[in-house]
Formats: C-alpha cells, structure tokens, sequence
C-alpha cells in the first residue's frame, strides 16, 4: 500500500473517530468467512459500521483525531475490528448475543460517551448502559407517574365521594 493510500485511510479514519461519540475495539479473528458474514449482517441491521483495520493506521488515526485516546493504545495488538455505533450499548448487546454460539468477537475496549472501557470483562457493563433514547423514556415515566398517581387518586376518591352522598341523600328521606 503506497503512502497516500494509507494517509486516505487515516483520514478517514480520524474524521469517523471525531464524528461518533460511541466505538468499540474487537477481535473477530478465527472467525470463518460464514461467521464473519453473520456478524456484519447483523452490525448492518442495527447500524454499525464494521471495520477490520491495521494497528498501526488506526493508532495513527486517533493521534491525529481531536479525542484523547492515548490509554486504547496498548490493546492495538493482534487483529483489531472497530465498530462505530449511535448508541453506547449497542455493539455491547450484539457481541452478547454472538457469544452465545461461538468464542469471538473479543472486546477489546471500548469509548462510550468520552468514557475509556479496557478488557473482555467490561461486555456486561457495556451491554447494561442505557441509550439516550432509554434514558429520556424513563424520564419520561417518571414524569407521568406522579400525574397518573394524582388522577387516579381524584378518581378513585370521587367516586367514594358520590358514593357517600348518594347514601346520605337516601337516608334523608
């Protein structure tokens, strides 16, 4: 590969790690070509972008992108997979999922939200952070809730209340 190939790649590769706030570090070698086909059908369905990348390229990449991700650089050994996300769990939840057949892919870390998670271990915290749209869902239960509570209450009490007059007006005649 000649050097302006590899400096196309590297801006590629620095403009992507500046534009997402979300990626993961994989091994996905000793997967077959069928396994490897499985798993980027699936990063297509839930949009992830999928990349095997050189080490070397991609450590290159990120010096040059405006992120701090000097602590990612001493897992860039071996065969390196990125996979570029919108949502912080979603890579997390699909590499759970894939596990549950086979051994690979291997998270190797992962840059969730400006946070630097290191290790194969992180998969269960990883897979547990909630998506923005999650959060602003639960917020907007427990917003509702004390309404819903409040309501049912006036209802609930209203009746008693008609419940009680009706029986007082009753036993008045």
């Amino acid at each position: 590969m000649r050097r302006e190939e590899k400096n196309v790649i590297i801006d590629d590769l620095a403009q992507r790690l500046n534009d997402t706030k979300h990626f993961y570090l994989t091994d996905i070698s000793e997967l077959n070509a069928e396994e490897t086909s499985n798993l980027r059908r699936k990063c297509f369905e839930q949009e992830i972008s999928l990349l095997v990348v050189k080490n070397t390229l991609l450590r290159k990449a990120m010096e040059k992108s405006e992120g701090d991700f000097n602590d990612l650089y001493d897992v860039l050994k071996d065969s390196t997979s990125i996979m570029f996300c919108e949502t912080g769990n979603g890579p997390a939840k699909l590499i759970r999922e894939f596990r549950k057949r086979m051994e690979k892919p291997l998270l190797k870390a992962a840059f969730v939200e400006e946070s630097i998670y290191i290790g194969d271990d992180q998969l269960e915290v990883l897979s547990k952070i909630k998506s923005k749209e999650e959060l602003l869902g639960d917020l907007a239960m427990l917003l509702q809730s004390p309404a819903r509570n409040l309501v049912s209450a006036l209802a609930s009490g209203g009746s008693k209340l008609a419940g009680v007059l009706k029986t007082l007006s009753e036993k008045e005649n």
